[in-house]
């Protein structure tokens, strides 16, 4: 098993973090971001990212796709759906068929 060479980077806030990959995502401003409540903060920071990029924010805007679609979005997985599915049905909604 091969092991990969980690690299010092500094975010524009002056955090100091350590990558092996090209993604320029700070760990420390992305804890800072993450929302406490509402359905976005169930999801892990890919597929939270995946959703706000695609200007979805709300629960009403996640409703008008379909699930296919949203697992077309970059960093969206499988293991979100149950837990989008579950916020959309708690609200009287769910995906865009």
């Amino acid at each position: 098993m091969t092991t990969s060479e980690k690299n010092a980077r500094t975010c524009n806030k002056g955090h100091t973090y350590y990558k092996s990959s090209d993604c320029p995502t700070c760990p420390t401003c992305e804890q800072e971001r993450r929302p406490t409540n509402g359905f976005l903060s169930l999801l892990s920071a890919p597929a939270r990212r995946a959703l706000e990029n695609n200007g979805i924010t709300s629960l009403q805007d996640l409703s008008k796709y379909s699930e296919k679609e949203i697992l077309q979005f970059h960093g969206m997985g499988p293991a979100s759906l149950p837990k989008l599915r579950n916020a959309l049905k708690e609200n009287g909604l769910s995906f865009r068929n």
